[in-house]
């Protein structure tokens, strides 16, 4: 360690510090920087120099200060306290941050994630005696008033209790449990551990998803699902509500667990995405929202290098609520801006670029990240999930720009948000022409046993309708829809109904902010229904324009405000009302 306390800067570019010679250092090692001993990595060493890059501003630091090693590579600390919790992008807590030096983050301020004076009530479950292995659960502690924090033995560590302290009130740094391995080491457990951000939590399987989380947003659950343990990218300009999208899956989605990543994003909606969940009731337990969900704000005024490790930050931790057999869903916003962090970084390095300057290993960055999702079966046998959200902002609406393509190479369910309906106000601004899934043939045998066998027929209707829609406009702008035939006009009249009764929906309405799944069928079921009605009647030779004139398309679009989610029922009487409205136009035609 003599040599290592010596180690100098020789040069600073920026957020990138070099060090002549051979360090010592360690590859990916963590390192304090300057006098004012600034939080780095080290990302590259040769026998000339060594390079760090800093997760700090690096304003007023000289050449000449002191770097000094840690022995061990940028972690997480794991505990209970991080529900409710806001940190910075290397999990440093802003609330505590801000009691200390106000409104701006100090430099070298190297706090701990978790707070060590608090004390939690925690119910010991091993005994003397006991045999635990890796992922076992050992204690177990009330988190918040709606999730129990799960204490497992860490990766590695099996073997028989010596000790184990009886059930009371605990720092997170007092010894729990003493746990004699066959080799005779001694090892002792708190209730916190450390997790190097860059190295994925090891699992026993990883088993095909087959559940799906269900989102209350109909186009996502009904035509473009995701798996609980599936990966998806939401790709838009700016203004198409990638970021409104994002509040929306992370407010209403059937995960037990949100981790939300603000990543090199704007600091306003970083702002109101902290008062929106603060003040949000989750529907399901009625408790606030913030009692189960990790916040992680590294905005664009942030230094660069630490909006690359705040997506790790991230995922370390939703892995870690994972293995305690929870359902647990990130979400990054935005994917863009990690990947122009590591194309800055790359620049100061003069590493080669690649395609529009991003680095080479770029496709492999996206994929180590979006592999860490999935189903798992964890070391102690409990099922959970990781399910990834990636925003992505390709500039000028671009979709075949190198982030999003290579992050279509790594993900199954992609939802790309349309400008043009962003702009005539239709939100979600899901483009149901370009956007897919690749989980649904997974999730048929689910909407089959828990919405209804018709479900997935019902869908592929409505695509179809869509479909035959997109191409008949084609004919539209050439000729016009009054000389189309009435079977041709009855599928845009159901299209229009299908795009404003169904896949448009209002976020800031209380009964179509989020739609159970079941009402979501009913919906679908009536559309369909129509369709299918009408098409019978103008076969008989009655003008389509009849239709129109009643209103019924109308009052199918107008159903999903009317018919309250806890009154699936009043789709029985719709349909009635519908029928009653069908007959009066056939029995003046005949």
């Amino acid at each position: 360690m003599g040599e290592l306390e010596i180690l100098r800067i020789y040069g600073i570019n920026g957020p990138v510090v070099t060090v002549l010679g051979k360090t010592g250092l360690g590859m990916a090692e963590m390192v304090f920087v300057g006098k004012k001993r600034l939080i780095g990595e080290v990302i590259n060493i040769s026998e000339q120099k060594t390079t760090i890059q800093v997760y700090e501003n690096t304003t007023g630091l000289y050449a000449g200060e002191p770097v000094e090693a840690t022995g061990h590579p940028i972690r997480a600390q794991l505990g209970p306290g991080m529900l409710q919790n806001i940190y910075d992008g290397i999990q440093r807590p802003l609330k505590t941050i801000e009691s200390i030096s106000g409104p701006h983050i100090a430099p070298g301020m190297d706090l701990p994630g978790i707070d060590g004076e608090k004390k939690w009530d925690v119910a010991v479950l091993a005994k003397e005696g006991d045999k635990v292995k890796a992922g076992d659960i050992y204690a177990k502690c009330a988190e918040t008033s709606i999730i129990e924090h799960r204490f497992m033995v860490p990766s590695g560590v099996s073997g028989v209790v010596e000790y184990a302290a009886p059930d009371g009130r605990y720092c997170v740094a007092e010894e729990i449990l003493r746990v004699r391995a066959d080799s005779g080491e001694l090892t002792g457990l708190t209730l916190t551990e450390r997790w190097p951000i860059r190295k994925p939590r090891p699992v026993a399987e990883r088993p095909a998803p087959n559940t799906p989380l269900i989102t209350g947003q109909r186009v996502i659950d009904t035509l473009f699902p995701i798996a609980k343990g599936g990966a998806a990218a939401i790709p838009g300009g700016f203004g198409t509500g990638k970021t409104m999208l994002q509040h929306q899956l992370a407010k209403w989605s059937d995960a037990d667990i949100i981790v939300y990543v603000g990543c090199g994003e704007r600091g306003n909606e970083m702002t109101q995405a902290l008062e929106e969940f603060s003040g949000l009731v989750d529907p399901k337990t009625q408790k606030s929202m913030l009692e189960r969900t990790v916040l992680i704000a590294n905005t664009s005024n942030m230094p660069v290098a630490a909006r690359e490790a705040s997506i790790y930050t991230g995922i370390t931790i939703a892995e870690y609520y994972r293995d305690m057999g929870y359902h647990v869903a990130i979400m990054a916003d935005s994917t863009s801006r990690w990947a122009e962090a590591l194309r800055e970084i790359s620049g100061r390095l003069e590493e080669m670029p690649a395609e529009e300057g991003f680095p080479a290993y770029l496709p492999s960055r996206l994929a180590a990240f979006y592999e860490r999702s999935g189903m798992a079966v964890t070391l102690g046998g409990r099922t959970g999930s990781l399910t990834i959200i990636g925003a992505v902002s390709p500039q000028g609406n671009d979709f075949s720009e190198p982030v999003t393509q290579n992050t279509k190479r790594f993900i199954r369910c992609f939802w790309a948000l349309e400008k043009s309906l962003a702009y005539s106000r239709h939100y979600p601004a899901i483009n149901w022409n370009t956007s897919y899934s690749e989980y649904q043939t997974e999730l048929d045998a689910w909407f089959f046993e828990n919405v209804s066998p018709e479900f997935g027929r019902y869908r592929t209707r409505m695509k179809n309708i869509l479909g035959e829609e997109n191409r008949l406009m084609e004919i539209v702008k050439l000729i016009g829809s009054d000389l189309l035939a009435d079977d041709q006009k009855l599928i845009l009249e159901t299209a229009r109904a299908i795009r404003s009764g169904f896949l448009q929906q209002n976020a800031t309405h209380p009964g179509d902010a989020y739609v159970p799944i079941q009402k979501q069928y009913l919906m679908l079921e009536a559309i369909i229904k129509l369709y299918d009605r009408v098409k019978e009647v103008i076969a008989r030779s009655v003008p389509i324009s009849q239709f129109r004139e009643s209103g019924v398309f109308d009052m199918l679009i107008r159903a999903k405000y009317e018919i309250p989610n806890d009154r699936p029922e009043l789709y029985g009487k719709l349909w009635d009302t519908l029928e009653e409205k069908i007959k009066e136009i056939e029995d003046r035609y005949r």
